[in-house]
């Protein structure tokens, strides 16, 4: 039975900003780009920028005005986030 439970909230901060989480982080970002790279044109820049704020993060850039619609139109982002692993959920205030 659970007597006492202390979160240790600089410990979970130090993990969340560590370079194992960071490197975790930014090669599955690696794998999302690549699925994106599979299902646009060739000339089509998609770009992985790594960051931190208060975890380790990634963006994944389509560089293409027509990205929005294929977005849009086809997922692209969301099903290569999914062919990674990932559950993409809407964002709800």
């Amino acid at each position: 039975m659970l007597v006492d439970f202390r979160l240790d909230s600089a410990g979970v901060r130090e993990v969340l900003k560590g370079p194992e989480l960071r490197a975790a982080v930014d090669g599955l970002a690696d794998q999302i780009a690549g699925h994106v790279r599979g299902n646009v044109p060739a000339d089509v820049v998609v770009s992985v920028k790594g960051y931190t704020t208060d975890r380790g993060a990634a963006s994944i850039t389509v560089q293409d005005v027509r990205a929005m619609a294929w977005q849009a139109r086809d997922g692209i982002l969301t099903r290569a986030a999914a062919a990674s692993g990932l559950e993409v959920k809407a964002w709800q205030r």
